[in-house]
Order: C-alpha cells, then structure tokens, then sequence
C-alpha cells in the first residue's frame, strides 16, 4: 500500500511564450503617414515618405505640327506618347505602369488628327501627385510645344471621355479662300487667254490671296491694282464662271525693280499636281496645250510677262486707270450673313457619313448632333485675315470638321450650290467631298456642365476659366503664327483652293446638271438617284 508520504503530485506541463508575428510592409500608405525602415548593421531609423495615387484632370495645350495626332500610335510621334512618357519620368506613373495606360484609367476628352492643335485639352488619371511640382517636373521633360496649365482632383470615377458634354473646336480659313476669284484652276486661267483680262497661274502661289492679271499686258508698280469685270468661259464641260477679276500684282514685283518675287523658285510647282497627269495631253479650244499656258514652267511666257512690263504694252488689259484700285473683296455683313447661313446647314442631328472615312451610314456613330457653327469673327495674323470659325458638338468625327469647313468653302466659292449640304446629309445617299487642310484647326475647349452641376459643393470646377490668360498667350505664340507662318511658306490653302474643280470633286455640281448621285436603298443596293437644277437653290 502507498502512504501519503509516497504520494507524489504531478506537476503542470510549462507553456511556452509565442513567437512574435512581423511587422506587416505596406506599399502605399495614405498621403499623412510614414513608413519607417531600418537598415541593417544600423541602430538609427530611417524615414521614407510614401504617397498614395489621387484621381486627377490635367489641363494642357499643344501645337500639333510635327506630331501624328493625339491618340497614341506605335511607332509614331504622338502628343499622347511624349505625355504618358512624361508622366512616368516625372514620378506620377511607377515603372511597372510604364506603357500602360489602363492600369492608371488614362482617358482623353478629344482626339485630334495629324497636325492639328489644342488649347483645352484635358486628360484624367490616378497619378503620384506629391511631392508638389508636378506641372514643373513635367514641363521638364516635355517639348515646348506643350505646356500643361495645372490639374485638378475629382472623384474616383471620373473619366475625361465620357464626363465630356460638349467640344468646342476653332477652324482658322484665310478670307481669301472665300473669294472666288482667289487662286483659280487651271480651266479658268485657260479660258481667259485672249480675254481682255488674262490670267496666270500663281507663281510658286507665293501671292496668297491675290489675282495676278495678264499673261501680258502693262504693270504698274503700284501696290495695288484691279480691272474691270469680264466674263470667264470654262472648258470644263462647258461650264460658264463668271464673276468679276479684280486682281491685285502687289508684291509680284519688288519696290518696281523688275525681278519677280521668288524668281529662283520658278519652276513648276506641285499646285497642280493633280490636275497635270490628266491634262498633259488635252488642248483648249484654241490648240493651246493646258501646260504651255503654266507661266512657271515656260521661261518663254515668262520672258514675255518681263518684255510687257518694260514695254508698257497694254494691248490685252484695260486702261492704267482702270488697273489701279483694290481687289475690292472682303468679309463683309453680305459675305458674313451669306457664309453663316451656309454652316449654319449642319446645325442638329445629322448623318455625317459623308463627311468622315471608314464610317458606314448605317453605323449609329454616324450620326452627330451640331450645337453651334458660325464664324463671326475676323482678326489679323502675320499679315494674313482670317476668319474664326467656332463649331460646338458633342462629339465629332475623324475628318468631319475639316470635311465641313471643305464644303462650306466651295459653296462660298460659287463651286457648289447650298442644297449640296442638304444632300450629303442624307443617309441613302454617298458622296466625295473636299477636305480643308489640317494646319487652320485646333481644340478649344472641352466642357464637363453636368459633371461640375453635380459635383460643384465638394469638388473644384473643371473649365479653363483658371488658365485664360495663359491658354490666350500660347494661342498667339504658337497655333495663331504657325497656321499664318505655314500659310506664307507653304500655302496649304492656296494650294488647296486650287483642286477645288470638277474634276477633282465631280459631285460638287451635282445639283447643277442633273448628274446621278450614288445612293443605296432600303436593302443595301446602289442605285441613282438624280439630283436637276430645280431641286437646287442657288
């Protein structure tokens, strides 16, 4: 038997203490706090400030000459692909988000085409904001032909593309392309030989604007000159233009010493490049080859113009009097009333199939709704008066603008009448219209109205109220000179002005002599649909 003194208790098993878990490493922390770290082998702490990404719109500007656009493209020199760059090295993108975009909701309120400028262009994003400096950081490793107004923060799901209401763009056209007599085609320089008041092909177009009278005939040495009215025969399918030249041969001769204006630039030029492959072998009624009558490519007319200016020979003009007064035309209350009717034609909710590439009429996207279009203002640049044209939509299409400028131009140019906006807004119907040149249009502004009436008591509004000063200096600086500065140099207008014919745009007289219009019915099949000068109004 066991006594109680050879009793033994047993004792508790020992708990062992846990190990203690490790601090936790987090990669992002709000904007307040900090992430401490220590360095190995090193008693002292250091601190690292760590910032979190903030949902912003930023507000930039760009002159798009040299760039393929805004949208970006590989392989091509975009304003979307130096700014994404940009971005990254200015400390708003990490390197794991470097090149792509979706993992930092980029969007973009509008897409512009090759060559074509902005001044209220406005992306969104989550970016690294802090430390401040942003936009001088950003300045830093951008081209000086684009420069960023600031940014400001707005709520999680805001996007620059979809919280856009309305887009409003500036297309820039000299008032010479106005003037149907500026920078006529060939068939109406052929057809004035022999006429009291020749005409000749612009040399090197270097005259924007202005009508060089006479293929022979007296000079005078005067700034300015014009001559009387005359009626011009065309030969192309006997058409009869007539309208009154009043031409102006300022600037043709330097300060009366006799030598042509770009004299060592004479040859022939590109501005009929399209006209010449499908004219080389054609003659005028009068036997005359089309490209014997180019005064730039034929030393002899050439030679002839310089023996009639020493000359004074005055057989194929009018008298000196007569030739001594202005050109006479100019954008005034008939021609602003008259060109503001026109574009006023594409104001509602239209088809614009006809005004865009790749785009059928079918497509929903066709169809776009115009607030405004007019063009009420004229101002002076480089030496160069141009019109202000201001279109406001919600949305456009690629080319549409520049589509619509196009046709507006040719009417106002007596090339084509009124009804043809109405035609080409239907949607059976398929026509080719001109295009303006791309170096006249720029973005102006985009708005968000809903976007600001919703969020107006806990968010800043956005709108370029807060940059005009700096949206108006960099307008002037760079998009205003460069379309005026192009204009002098290359004359894209003018040369331009010189394709719209017939030939090149066979559906601008539609409306004029009854010729079929493509068109597709109910079910998709073409037909003709005829379009007689009663339907027209002129």
């Amino acid at each position: 038997m066991e006594t109680p003194d050879s009793k033994t208790t047993a004792s508790p098993p020992q708990q062992q203490e846990p190990d203690l878990k490790r601090p936790k490493m987090f990669t992002t922390t709000s904007e307040d706090e900090d992430a401490a770290t220590t360095t190995p082998g090193d008693d002292t702490t250091i601190k690292k400030q760590r910032y979190k990404r903030r949902k912003i719109a930023i507000f930039l500007t760009y002159c798009g000459v040299g760039y393929q656009g805004m949208q970006k493209n590989p392989g091509a020199k975009t304003i979307e692909g130096d700014l994404e760059e940009a971005l990254f090295h200015a400390g708003a993108v990490p390197e794991h988000d470097r090149g792509i975009p979706k993992r930092y909701d980029w969007a973009r309120s509008a897409r512009t085409d090759k060559g074509v400028s902005a001044v209220g262009q406005v992306v969104s994003g989550r970016f690294y904001i802090d430390p401040p400096g942003l936009v001088e950081r950003l300045h830093s490793n951008l081209s000086p032909q684009i420069r960023i107004f600031g940014y400001k923060r707005v709520t999680g799901s805001f996007n620059a593309k979809k919280f856009c209401d309305r887009r409003r763009y500036v297309y820039l056209i000299p008032v010479f392309a106005l003037d149907p007599c500026a920078h006529r085609d060939r068939e109406s320089v052929l057809a004035s030989l022999g006429s009291g008041s020749e005409l000749v092909k612009c040399l090197q177009c270097s005259e924007r604007g202005r009508k060089v009278v006479g293929a022979v005939g007296k000079r005078s040495f005067e700034s300015k000159s014009d001559v009387c009215p005359t009626e011009i025969c065309s030969n192309d399918k006997d058409t009869t233009l007539k309208s009154e030249i009043k031409e102006e041969v300022s600037g043709l001769m330097d300060n009366g010493d006799g030598d042509i204006r770009n004299s060592e630039s004479v040859n022939e030029t590109k501005v009929f490049q399209n006209e010449d492959d499908a004219k080389k072998s054609e003659t005028t009624e009068s036997g005359i080859s089309s490209n014997s009558e180019d005064a730039n490519a034929n030393p002899e007319i050439k030679d002839e113009i310089m023996v009639s200016i020493e000359n004074g020979d005055d057989k194929n003009t009018k008298s000196e009097d007569e030739a001594i007064k202005g050109s006479g035309f100019c954008y005034g209350e008939k021609e602003k009333e008259r060109f503001n009717r026109i574009l006023n034609y594409y104001v509602g909710s239209h088809n614009f199939h006809n005004f865009t590439t790749r785009t059928k009429a079918e497509d929903p996207s066709a169809q776009r709704y115009i607030i405004s279009f007019d063009a009420k203002t004229t101002f002076t640049v480089e030496g160069i008066e141009f019109v202000k044209c201001e279109v406001v939509g919600q949305s456009f299409m690629l080319h549409q603008i520049r589509k619509m400028i196009g046709v507006a131009v040719a009417i106002m140019r007596n090339c084509a009448s009124e009804s043809l906006i109405q035609i080409a807004l239907q949607k059976n119907v398929n026509i080719n219209v001109p295009t303006a040149p791309e170096v006249g249009l720029y973005l102006d502004e985009c708005f968000f109205t809903s976007y600001n009436q919703k969020w107006k008591d806990s968010h800043e509004e956005l709108s370029m109220k807060d940059y005009e000063e700096e949206a108006e200096e960099f307008k002037m600086k760079h998009i205003y000179s460069h379309i005026a500065i192009t204009e002098h140099k290359e004359g894209s207008v003018a040369l331009w002005l010189h394709s719209l014919n017939y030939r090149n745009y066979p559906d601008l007289h539609v409306c004029d002599n009854g010729d079929n219009i493509t068109s597709e019915d109910n079910n998709g099949r073409e037909s003709t649909m005829i379009e007689t000068m009663t339907e027209c109004t002129t």
